[in-house]
Formats: structure tokens, sequence, C-alpha cells
């Protein structure tokens, strides 16, 4: 790596520097004597916020509670064991519709990849409980779409919000659709891509072929390849700025595991993400000081994925909102992309989709009429807005 980049870290506060220490993995023995002089002048409901934003109380729990007594409040102890055990029910809960869901899906012939959820924190924390999902994430090819849809529909599952299919906009301006089922309360995102627009990345029956089998369940569950997990974790957190340290903590737990390198590399080249690769391992290792090996440093040569790095810690320590639509955030995006995702990125506003027919409803047959009238339906989308804010 790059030893000569720094983080700008100066402005970070005490709850998120004790945070970040707590996320570094060491042998926890003597972890009072480490991290005590972190204490002194904690704001602990400020410290409870910041865990249950970056969604990490299940690890700050584990460490915390071997901290000596009188070093925390009782109170931030109860609190984060009451998460721990919620979060733990949570995981067993989503793990055994996620077998119901699969084993419904093979049944009809339906190929499908969980992308995180908890086959994830199995394969990498070795136990469910020690990440926080609140959803199941499944990818299946974009032709099982209304096939996969109708089997979630007799499992009890209802489309959560509007899906309007116009000009083929599924198939490339669209990557999931939400489902929700009202008495088990969990929630399906349908993925037929990894990601939104029409970036590069690998297909659905690339994906399959370097599938990996859960040893979760005794039902076949599949997910990613540890590349490919490596190229949709890092591609995944970039572009929500990292703003939730869960994320980071992923790719210091894959990362700790050894990977195939060379895959991932020749990956990352393949899908022009190199820039993205280099950015989550700056903020692993300047973070989490999460040890990384000498092949690694390709990552890093040239200035932009520090140039990136720097940018999201604006989005981590909550000082910029990546979902608020921003010029700022819009140009940390834009800024994300490849020469040709950027084309393409300017191709696909210009294209008509799901918010024009809302405003505008037409039958299938006069869809064509969308593109003269797009930026008229745009102008008075945005009057719209403007009149109810």
């Amino acid at each position: 790596m790059n030893r000569t980049f720094h983080l700008n870290t100066t402005h970070f506060p005490k709850e998120l520097t004790l945070l970040l220490e707590l996320l570094q993995e060491h042998d926890d023995t003597d972890i009072s004597e480490r991290v005590k002089d972190k204490l002194s002048d904690i704001d602990w409901d400020r410290f409870l916020e910041l865990v249950r934003h970056h969604r990490v109380y299940p690890l700050i729990y584990l460490k915390l509670k071997n901290v000596d007594k009188e070093l925390i409040p009782a109170s931030i102890l109860q609190n984060l064991h009451s998460d721990y055990i919620r979060n733990t029910f949570q995981m067993l809960h989503l793990s055994g519709e996620m077998e119901r869901i699969c084993k419904a899906f093979n049944e009809n012939g339906i190929d499908s990849l969980m992308l995180k959820g908890p086959v994830l924190a199995e394969a990498l924390y070795g136990d469910i409980s020690l990440r926080t999902s609140k959803d199941l994430d499944i990818l299946i090819k974009h032709d099982d779409v209304e096939k996969v849809e109708m089997i979630l529909s007799n499992h009890g599952y209802k489309l959560k919000s509007k899906f309007l299919r116009v000009l083929n906009e599924s198939k490339w301006k669209v990557h999931h659709v939400n489902y929700f089922h009202p008495q088990k309360e969990i929630e399906i995102e349908l993925h037929w891509r990894l990601h939104p627009e029409f970036g590069n990345e690998p297909d659905f029956q690339e994906l399959w072929e370097r599938k990996v089998r859960s040893s979760l369940t005794s039902e076949p569950v599949y997910f990613l390849s540890e590349a490919d997990l490596f190229l949709y974790l890092t591609s995944h957190g970039a572009r929500h700025g990292w703003f939730r340290l869960r994320w980071l903590v992923d790719i210091d737990r894959l990362v700790r595991k050894g990977p195939e390198w060379d895959n991932i590399s020749a990956l990352l080249k393949k899908h022009h993400n190199l820039h993205i690769g280099g950015q989550a391992l700056l903020l692993t290792s300047h973070l989490l000081q999460t040890p990384l090996p000498q092949q690694m440093i390709f990552f890093n040569i040239g200035r932009r994925p520090a140039k990136l790095a720097q940018q999201s810690i604006d989005f981590i320590t909550g000082k910029v909102s990546p979902e608020q639509k921003s010029g700022r955030v819009c140009l940390y995006s834009f800024s994300l992309k490849s020469s040709s995702e950027k084309y393409q990125y300017i191709i696909s506003n210009i294209y008509p989709g799901s918010n024009d027919a809302e405003v505008l409803p037409l039958p299938k047959a006069l869809h064509f009429i969308y593109f003269p009238l797009r930026p008229f339906l745009w102008f008075w989308r945005q009057m719209k807005q403007r009149t109810h804010a």
C-alpha cells in the first residue's frame, strides 16, 4: 500500500474514534488497557447512536462486555445486549425464511444467489449473530422475474412499491424490486442486476458458474465467490459513500480470510473497478488497521482511490448524507463511474422511465411518445415537487 497517503480524520469525534478502535481485530485479553484512554469524556448516548447508525452493535457489545465494568455505564451495556439478542433472533428468522424461499426456487428450477444476509454473516464472521441484516437480497436472472414474482406471491409476499415496466426500463435502469410479508415482517429485495443503472458487472451466468454453496442450511443455498463478493461489496459500499461502517468491516473480514488476490485483481480490471477496490482498501487499512499483502499495492496506484477515500470520510461522519441528491453527492457518484458508465448514465437520464409513466399514463402501443415528451414531463415533475415542498 501507499504509506505516504494518510486520511484526514482530525475532525472525527471522540465517540467515532472509540468505535473504530473497538471494531479493529485484536487479541482482547487486554482490551480494558487498550481502550482506557479513549473512554474519558465520552458522550455515551452519542456513542450508542453511532453504534446503531453504523449497524455494528453485535460486535461492539461483545467487545465492551469484556471491558472493566466500572469504565462503561451499565445502561449502555444493557441497551447493546438487547440489540444483540434482538438481532440474533432476527438473523435466525431470516435464515429460516431464506431456506424456505430458496427451496421453493429450487423446486421450480429457478437459479438464485444470496447477496448478503445470513449467508454473508456466516461466511465472513463465522456466526450469523455477529452481523446485522434487515432483509434478504436475492439475485436471479432477469428472464425469471415474472416466475419468481408468482412464487413470492404464493408464499404471502406483497409488492412493496409500485413497479412500472416501461420501455424495458427494468432491463437497464432498475435493478431490483421489493416485496414484503406482512405476517412475518420480512422484506425480500429481488435483484436481477447487482447495481442500479447499466454498469460494468458480471452477468448472472458468470456469477452462477463461480457460485459457492452455503454451509448454513441443509437446502442448497448459493452465494457469490470471494472474488465476486469483493467486487460486489466494494461497489455497493462505494455507491453509498461507506456511510455505514458495517460495510467496511465486511471488507476487513474478507481481506483477513486471505482470498485469492490474483482472481480479485483480474475481476476488478475486467470491470474497470480498480479505483473502487483501492478506495475500500485505503479506508479499511487506515480506519480498521486491516493488514494488506504486498501484492495489493497496485490497488492504490494513482490519486483516484485516495481522493475517493477522502471524499467518503464526510459520509462516514454524517457531515453529508449520501441519500440526499445534493450537488456534492452527485459529483461523488459520477466520479465513481468509468468513462463508459458515465456515457451510459447520461443516456439513461435522457431515456424515458416509470416516472414519466406516472405523470402521463399511456397504453403500451403509445410508449414511443414518451421520448419527445421527456423534457416536458421532467419539467412538470420538478414544478410539482416545488409546489409540495
